[in-house]
């Protein structure tokens, strides 16, 4: 869920600046419920389809109208919906779009199983997939667009043991990671690993615990990590937290047992909340992944293909990523992410991607003020 560039094509100034020249939330408001077609352009269908709202904002509050833009900037016209963590639901949408001739179908899927048999059906109807964000191992698509999720996880890693480089030697670490149906939280997990495993080899930290969490459910994440806190004798010197959700569920239990602040914890995709955490000093990072970024190279990649242009295609995607369970290999544009600090808070701020307004509130405007987040 980086070391690759987008190569040959328009998006030199546009992808990697992007951000700072449109925000994200300035259309983020627009994201609307999962029922209502979000396109209306006249040029080719291009069906997307999102995968849940409980897990993240990001889904709704960013990449569907940031997908919305970037698709009609190139001529498209976009039908945007959210399967809601429903796989029936999200196999339902897909045979509405399919049945209405879309030219191009862009899916995140909840899990790889659905992601296959939803692909294999457009496919057999001559229409282009691209996984987004979420690579679906074991099916067809044929073309990726996402972040380098193993350097994602590498950035966990690195800000947890950054933050732990002063505490003493066997500082114990509960790891909450993400679901084990989804692709990227392997690759967090892998990228973390390349990180702390030489550190828990060494004695330096100990793991006490590594635990996935299905769904992404922040809830469960939470009582999750309060059972094997409590199963450790309630010691806990670090947490790696796979994403902002699961971080926030996190720092909750350690607020009941006052060890918020005390105890760094990590997260990922810079959301408002955990750009607050940040700011308290609930949570020591989190990982900034430029959707607008992504969004617009998921549309460009389907302008493309909408045109039957496979040559621009190729060379938008020109990096790939290993799919080892239907052993091949996948066309691939991988994103560069930014590890955020507190002393890098104010950087997400400047890229357009959050308003100040949003992560200055009445327990962090001190914090604002400190750093110049206005």
């Amino acid at each position: 869920m980086r070391s690759k560039t987008l190569a040959s094509i328009a998006v030199t100034a546009g992808l990697a600046l992007a951000v700072s020249a449109c925000g994200a939330n300035s259309s983020s408001g627009t994201g609307g419920t999962s029922e209502t077609n979000s396109g209306s352009g006249t040029g080719a269908k291009v069906g997307v389809i999102l995968p849940e709202t409980a897990s993240s904002a990001r889904w709704e509050g960013f990449d569907k109208p940031l997908l919305e833009a970037a698709l009609k900037a190139e001529g498209l016209s976009p039908d945007i919906q959210n399967a809601q963590g429903d796989v029936q639901k999200f196999s339902t949408l897909a045979d509405g779009m399919i049945n209405a001739g879309v030219k191009v179908l862009i899916i995140a899927t909840p899990n790889s199983e659905v992601g296959a048999s939803v692909a294999k059906k457009a496919q057999a109807q001559g229409i282009q997939v691209i996984d987004y964000d979420r690579l679906n191992t074991g099916g067809s698509s044929s073309y990726y667009v996402s972040f380098d999720n193993v350097k994602v996880g590498e950035l966990q890693g690195q800000g947890l043991a950054d933050a732990m480089k002063d505490k003493p030697q066997g500082s114990q670490v509960i790891e909450i990671e993400g679901a084990p149906t989804d692709n990227n939280a392997t690759l967090f997990t892998q990228g973390q690993k390349k990180v702390l495993q030489p550190l828990y080899d060494s004695g330096k930290l100990k793991l006490v615990q590594s635990q996935p969490i299905d769904n992404w459910d922040n809830q469960k994440g939470g009582q999750v990590f309060e059972q094997i806190l409590t199963s450790n004798g309630g010691k806990v010197d670090g947490v790696v937290a796979a994403n902002d959700g699961l971080a926030g569920a996190v720092i909750t239990v350690l607020k009941k047992v006052g060890l918020n602040g005390k105890v760094p914890v990590t997260g990922q995709d810079a959301t408002p909340d955990g750009l607050q955490a940040v700011l308290r000093g609930d949570q020591y990072m989190t990982v900034f992944k430029p959707i607008k970024d992504e969004a617009e190279a998921a549309a460009k990649l389907a302008g493309a293909l909408a045109k039957g242009d496979t040559a621009a295609a190729d060379a938008l995607a020109s990096g790939s990523t290993d799919d080892s369970k239907g052993n091949r290999k996948v066309k691939s544009v991988l994103l560069s992410a930014q590890l955020i600090t507190k002393d890098k808070v104010k950087s997400v701020v400047d890229a357009g991607f959050v308003k100040a307004s949003e992560i200055c509130v009445a327990d962090t405007q001190a914090a604002c003020t400190e750093l110049g987040i206005k």
